[in-house]
């Protein structure tokens, strides 16, 4: 019933990828210099940006290095609903801390 996946997790990968090149191009910092500053070795950088593979421990550095934490903290804060009926779901479970097996509610 849930229709919540719209772009496959490869696609989005290639996306961040796409964009962190971006910015750091725009930065003006060479795979090298941003591994200085994030930890993360340059040829995980690399990786990253020509086969969308990384950890996201790793990812997660390299965006706070780019200065996104503050988008980071904010990723999923709020629900996403399509229909009244899914909210007044998602009001009555805010306070669940188990989940059911009902996956097509």
């Amino acid at each position: 019933m849930y229709e919540l996946k719209q772009i496959s997790s490869a696609e989005l990968m290639q996306q961040l990828a796409q964009r962190l090149q971006k910015r750091r191009l725009e930065k003006g910092l060479s795979r090298q210099a941003l591994s200085d500053l994030s930890g993360v070795p340059a040829p995980t950088i690399a990786r990253f940006e020509q086969h969308y593979a990384i950890s996201m421990r790793q990812y997660l550095d390299l965006a706070i290095t780019m200065g996104y934490a503050d988008e980071l903290k904010h990723l999923m804060d709020e629900p996403k609903y399509k229909t009244m009926d899914e909210l007044e779901t998602i009001r009555n479970n805010q306070n669940r801390k188990r989940g059911r097996n009902n996956s097509d509610r």
